[in-house]
């Protein structure tokens, strides 16, 4: 009787093929990304740390944007004890996401978006919200010190045209009754800067604006030695120092 030795020869190919199929399988299933993750590259480079801030930066807290995920389809963040209070709409975020279009989204526990930010810098994104103007999210390597508050810059004040003093001012840090903040023209000024008519005044976006009649304005910036210089500067460039 002949022994078929082709069958067990079959039967361990076989076998091997299979094994191999299915350790292949697995290497893929391994090395492919989970397309339900929120954590991507967008996200890998956006995680960090944040201030989060109005324009003015005078209401700012810090948030930390984590690459964890927090649902299937959003990422652990951390807020600063004091951001629901600063911005109350933040007791409702989560999560946050980086969208297709690479818009950075805050989200809430249903995965709805509660605010999106657009980037316009590097580290830096914006988004316009109902009630609050823009808003900002700033990576904290980037940001610098926050600009001076109203109550720092008030006291008085001496306008130098060049190096001549020809004027001294007193910003008071409660209103004078036309949504600015009270100025007083101090006796004894140049005729030029009474004429001009300072009515009152106000911080920008960190930068100093003084309110004249006819709508008028001057706006100063600060400089590394704490006085103020008006800008755009002219050919009788004017500067704010403290007497």
């Amino acid at each position: 009787m002949r022994t078929n030795r082709t069958a067990p020869l079959v039967t361990v190919l076989l076998v091997a093929a299979l094994a191999m199929g299915f350790l292949a399988n697995a290497m893929a299933e391994t090395e492919a990304p989970n397309p339900a993750s929120p954590v991507n590259e967008a996200a890998r480079i956006a995680a960090g740390d944040y201030e989060f801030s109005n324009a003015e930066r005078d209401r700012r807290c810090m948030v930390n944007l984590k690459a964890e995920p927090a649902s299937p389809t959003a990422l652990k963040l951390d807020f600063d004890k004091t951001c629901t209070t600063i911005f109350p709409f933040a007791k409702d975020v989560v999560g946050w996401t980086i969208a297709e279009n690479n818009f950075l989204q805050l989200v809430d526990a249903k995965g709805t978006t509660v605010i999106e930010f657009s980037e316009v810098e590097s580290g830096i994104f914006e988004s316009p919200h109902p009630g609050e103007g823009v808003l900002f999210l700033q990576s904290a390597a980037g940001i610098g010190p926050p600009p001076p508050t109203p109550d720092q810059v008030a006291g008085d004040w001496n306008l130098l045209q060049g190096k001549d003093k020809v004027c001294s001012l007193a910003l008071a840090n409660k209103p004078n009754g036309s949504g600015d903040l009270a100025l007083a023209v101090k006796p004894g000024c140049d005729a030029a800067i009474v004429q001009f008519g300072l009515t009152g005044w106000q911080m920008d976006e960190g930068e100093l604006v003084m309110k004249g009649t006819e709508d008028r304005s001057w706006r100063f910036e600060e400089n590394d030695n704490k006085t103020w210089q008006r800008i755009p500067q002219t050919h009788d460039p004017l500067t704010l120092a403290r007497p």
